[in-house]
C-alpha cells in the first residue's frame, strides 16, 4: 500500500487559527495548526514521512525524540501526529505521570490511547466513532462483494455484514478473544437498540474498568483489562483502524522523563515494560503502529534513566557526534536542537502574521508589532530568564499574543513602544523557567548582586 505526501500547506482556517492562537494565550502548545509555526524542522520530513509511508504499508516504527525543557519536543510530536492526521492516520498522546498513567500498567496506558483518539474527522475521544466506523463499513464491504445485496431488504445486509465480521474478527480473535467477542456483543447491542448496553461494552473495549458487569455477563466477559490483555486490545486497535480507514495509529508517549523521579521498583518496571513494547514493534506484533516517546537528555544519558536497563539503553542507543548539523534524522533517537536567537524571532514573526491575518486591521498590527518589536521582545524575555533563550519560547508567545497582540487589536490608542512594559511573575513560570529567570526563588545568585564592605 503507498499513501500518497500530505497536501501541501495552505492558509488556515479561521476556527483553527483562533485555536493557534487561543492556545498561544493560555502559554499551551496547540493541537492543531502547527504546520503554520512550525520552524527548523524542514531536514526531520522526509525521515518522518517513510516512516509513516513504513506503517501505512502494514509495518510499524519507532522514534526516540530527545531535547532540553523548551526545545519543541511536545510541539514536534503533536507537528508529526497533525501531519499523519492529513495521510488518514489516527493519533493519541498520553502523558506518563507516576500516579495517573504509570508506563508499566499497560492497561492504564492502553485507556489513555483510547481516551485521548483522534482523527482528522473526530477529536477526542475518536474511539466510538472508529467502532461505529469500522462496522458500517462492514455493511458497505458486505455489498460491495455482492451487488445482489443492493435491493435486498436491512435484515439479509445485517445478515451478511455479520458473517464478514466474524471472518474479520478472526485474526483478533486468535490473539485476543475477548475484545472479538465484545466487539461482536457491541455490534449486536447496536442491532437490538440496546443503548446502555452497546455503552457499557464500548467503555470496557475502551479500558474503562467500571463498565456496568451485567452487560459484560451478557456478553459472556469476565474479570477486568490487565497488562498483558492491554497489549492485545492495542492489537484489536489498530485492526480495527485499518479496517476503518486508518492506516495507523502514531502514538506518543510524552515525558517519559517523569520516570526518573518515581520510585527505584517502579521505574525498573516502566523501563522493562518499554523495553517489551520496543521488541513487539520490532517483531511485528503491532502493524499500523509508529510509537514515539520524548525525553531530556538525562532520562536517556543519566544514572536514573534508561542506563538502568542494558537492554532498553542498547536499543536506544545513538551516537549523533559533534555538530548537529548532520545528525541522522533515521536513526532511532533524534535530539531536537531547542532555539537560538534567530529561530525564536523567526517563530515571533510567524505568530504575528498569522494574527495579523485574523485581526481587523492586520496593517496595524504589523506595523506597531513589525519585526523590529518582535526582536525586542524576545529579546526582553530572553533577558529576564537569564539569557536562556532555549527557555524562552513559551513565556515569549504568550507575552506577545496575550499582552501585546491582544491589546493593538482592540484598543485604537495603544502602542506597545509606549505603553507596556515587561513583567514576569514567579506564579506564571513553570519551574524551570524559574529557575532560568534572574528574578525567580531558584535563580543562583550573581556575583554582581552581592554587595561587599571594602575598605
Amino acid at each position: 500500500m503507498t499513501t500518497p505526501a500530505p497536501p501541501p500547506r495552505s492558509a488556515p482556517s479561521p476556527r483553527r487559527r483562533r485555536e493557534v492562537i487561543d492556545a498561544l494565550r493560555r502559554g499551551t502548545v496547540p493541537v492543531s495548526g502547527l504546520d503554520q509555526l512550525a520552524v527548523r524542522l524542514d531536514h526531520f520530513l522526509p525521515a518522518l514521512d517513510a516512516d509513516l509511508e513504513l506503517v501505512a504499508g502494514g509495518g510499524s516504527a519507532f522514534k526516540a525524540v530527545r531535547g532540553e525543557y523548551g526545545a519543541g519536543k511536545t510541539f514536534f510530536t503533536r507537528f508529526l501526529a497533525e501531519r499523519a492526521l492529513r495521510w488518514g492516520f489516527a493519533a493519541a498522546e498520553v502523558q506518563i505521570s507516576e500516579t495517573q498513567t504509570p508506563l508499566h500498567r499497560l492497561e492504564t496506558v492502553y485507556r489513555r490511547i483510547t481516551e485521548s483518539l483522534r482523527t482528522a474527522s473526530y477529536p477526542p475521544s475518536a474511539f466510538r466513532p472508529v467502532l461505529d466506523s469500522w462496522l458500517f463499513t462492514l455493511e458497505s464491504d458486505a455489498v460491495a462483494a455482492d451487488p445482489t445485496l443492493a435491493g435486498a431488504d436491512h435484515a439479509a445486509v445485517r445478515k451478511a455484514a455479520a458473517a464478514l465480521l466474524e471472518r474479520r474478527l478472526e485474526a483478533v480473535s486468535r490473539q485476543t478473544p475477548a475484545f472479538a467477542q465484545a466487539l461482536r456483543a457491541y455490534n449486536a447491542a447496536l442491532i437490538r437498540q440496546e443503548q446502555a448496553t452497546a455503552d457499557a461494552l464500548a467503555a470496557w473495549l475502551g479500558g474503562q474498568p467500571n463498565a456496568a458487569a451485567a452487560a459484560r455477563r451478557g456478553a459472556g466477559i469476565r474479570g477486568d483489562l490487565d497488562h498483558f490483555g492491554a497489549m492485545g486490545f492495542l492489537q484489536a486497535l489498530l485492526v480495527v483502524l485499518r479496517d476503518a480507514g486508518h492506516p495507523g495509529l502514531v502514538l506518543v508517549l510524552d515525558e517519559a522523563e517523569t520516570l526518573q523521579r518515581v520510585r527505584g521498583d517502579v521505574r525498573d518496571k516502566a523501563f522493562n515494560a518499554l523495553r517489551q513494547l520496543i521488541d513487539e514493534i520490532d517483531s511485528g506484533r503491532y502493524p499500523g503502529l509508529f510509537l514515539v516517546i520524548t525525553g531530556t537528555p538525562p532520562f536517556y544519558d543519566g544514572p536514573s534513566g534508561i542506563s538502568r536497563l542494558a537492554p532498553l539503553a542498547q536499543r536506544l542507543a545513538t551516537d549523533f557526534g559533534g555538530d548537529p548539523r548532520f545528525d541522522n534524522p533515521r536513526a532511532v533517537q533524534i535530539r531536537l536542537a531547542g532555539f537560538d536567537r534567530p529561530a525564536l524571532l523567526e517563530l515571533g514573526r510567524k505568530v504575528r502574521d498569522l494574527y495579523a491575518a485574523g485581526a481587523d486591521e492586520p496593517d496595524r498590527v504589523a506595523s506597531l508589532a513589525d519585526d523590529a518589536y518582535v526582536a525586542e521582545l524576545a529579546d526582553a524575555v530572553t533577558g529576564a530568564l537569564g539569557g536562556k533563550v532555549g527557555v524562552a519560547p513559551r513565556v515569549f508567545l504568550k507575552k506577545l499574543v496575550g499582552d501585546v497582540l491582544d491589546r493593538v487589536d482592540q484598543f485604537p490608542d495603544f502602542d506597545p513602544r509606549k505603553h507596556y512594559a515587561l513583567t514576569l511573575a514567579a506564579g506564571e513560570l513553570s519551574e524551570e523557567e524559574r529557575s532560568a529567570s534572574a528574578a525567580g526563588p531558584a535563580a543562583p545568585v550573581r556575583a554582581a548582586d552581592i554587595d561587599l564592605d571594602l575598605p
